[in-house]
């Protein structure tokens, strides 16, 4: 749920004003009813605004709301300086509404203020229309939840746990960047505080998270030395500690370097990361919380945009290998899928019927479970910020999540690494794109499209939006 602004803006002399008000209420109230049927949050400007000290009051009252956007309506012309003042007491995304009649111009008056706010560079969506018409209210819902997982940055912190693995400059980003662009802070976290409270973490609540997995989990090979009880235990010590770390810090979302302190000396992070971004863990539902491997700044941020859209986990990986007989590409890193994309049920059991836990391979001496399964077919949205000669883009491609037959899918984990968690994906964007000029090896997946929400979300952040397989119009 979104909380939204709305505000009606209208012609300055009182006798027109007068005469034009039962119109303009009529008109929000119909815009109004559209974003409460979407189950939003709504913060209604009662009247009209017909004067300079109106805009400022009113407009002062939706920031003391807290609104996360607002919705400028137009149903009448309306002098376009009152929108300017509201919008320089408004530091929340906007959206210009306007009608389309003859008779009540309405969308002079948004063009005029819309020129007005270009003037002066601030930035705003627009749409025109009867919200009754479904195209128009689409257009209205997607620039709400748009809005809503753009501003919902400001203000969130980021754990960083522990600094840049393995060389990766993709995975580390310009704080000073994230906080004048995103309004992100970074709390950085060493490791060692993972390793400390793993300790303290009470041995039943610990022991009850082990045999939940082994009750549920398809099968848990343990190998008696690479994956061991007391391994997976560790693991789950892990999780317990980073809840306390994003309680105690109050953590919006995360990373965890891992690579290679904790692998090779404590153990992996699989368990700890998948089961912080599912929405569930042994001991209920919970919100997912987006935690990239592998200390991932611009991954992670990237995936806290579509947790914010859709409300799911959202699927880290790498883009490990294409495979031109099939024309699917293997999406696999590590421990780091969320296990509800192994079946996208509300159940967990469901989900956790097709997960295995093996032990880790060789490049993670320190043992631990990696958690394996194949993500389960649906239509998808991938993505990735990444930097330009210092300037973000959002590069966008869209596609599908597709099951192989057995046999086929056993013989490309095989080709790759067998005990990680795998997404087979075919893109509609050429590979020839794809590997010539992706900024980065991680990439992250939503079920559905939110094509035009990223687009809208690049518009209001002032980032550069990049399709992957040529331009497509955002409605």
């Amino acid at each position: 749920m979104t909380r939204i602004g709305l505000i009606s803006l209208s012609d300055g002399r009182p006798y027109v004003a007068g005469d034009t008000d039962a119109h303009v209420r009529a008109a929000q109230a119909a815009v109004e009813a559209v974003l409460r049927d979407a189950g939003h949050d709504v913060v209604a400007v009662a009247a009209p605004v017909t004067d300079s000290d109106a805009a400022v009051r009113e407009a002062r009252a939706l920031a003391a709301a807290g609104v996360d956007a607002a919705i400028l309506h137009y149903c009448v012309w309306a002098f376009p300086h009152f929108s300017a003042i509201v919008a320089s007491e408004l530091d929340a995304p906007l959206l210009l509404l306007s009608n389309i009649d003859p008779a009540y111009p309405g969308m002079v008056g948004m063009l005029a203020a819309g020129g007005a706010l270009d003037q002066v560079g601030r930035r705003h969506e627009r749409a025109y229309g009867d919200p009754a018409d479904p195209a128009v209210r689409d257009r209205i819902l997607r620039f709400v939840r748009a809005a809503g997982a753009a501003g919902a940055l400001r203000g969130a912190t980021f754990g960083r746990i522990g600094g840049r693995s393995m060389g990766m400059n993709t995975a580390v980003a310009n704080t000073d960047q994230w906080r004048r662009q995103f309004g992100v802070d970074v709390e950085e976290i060493d490791q060692w505080e993972i390793v400390r409270r793993a300790d303290l973490v009470d041995a039943d609540r610990v022991r009850a998270g082990r045999e939940w997995l082994e009750r549920h989990a398809r099968a848990v090979h343990y190998d008696g030395q690479r994956l061991t009880p007391e391994l997976l235990e560790r693991q789950i010590r892990a999780y317990h500690a980073m809840r306390e770390l994003i309680d105690e810090w109050r953590l919006d979302f995360t990373g965890i370097k891992a690579q290679p302190e904790l692998t090779a000396h404590f153990a992996t992070m699989d368990v700890t990361e998948a089961f912080l971004n599912d929405p569930y863990d042994w001991e209920g539902p919970k919100a997912p919380h987006v935690c990239a491997t592998e200390a991932d700044m611009d991954g992670a941020l990237t995936m806290q945009l579509l947790k914010g859209l859709t409300g799911t986990p959202v699927l880290f990986a790498d883009v490990r290998h294409y495979d031109a007989e099939h024309d699917v590409w293997d999406l696999c890193n590590s421990g780091q899928h969320a296990t509800w994309y192994a079946a996208r049920s509300d159940d967990p059991a469901e989900n956790l019927r097709h997960v295995q836990l093996f032990p880790a391979d060789f490049y993670f001496p320190a043992g631990g479970a990696s958690v394996h399964h194949v993500a389960a077919a649906t239509n998808a949205t991938f993505a990735r910020l990444t930097r330009l000669d210092g300037r973000y883009r959002m590069q966008v491609a869209r596609g599908e999540l597709v099951t192989l037959d057995e046999a086929t899918s056993t013989r490309l984990q095989q080709a790759s690494s067998p005990t990680w968690p795998h997404a087979w994906a075919r893109l509609d964007a050429p590979v020839e794109e794809v590997l010539g000029r992706f900024g980065a090896n991680h990439v992250h997946a939503v079920p559905g499209d939110v094509e035009a929400e990223l687009a809208t979300i690049c518009r209001l952040l002032d980032v550069d939006f990049d399709r992957l397989g040529g331009a497509r119009a955002d409605g």
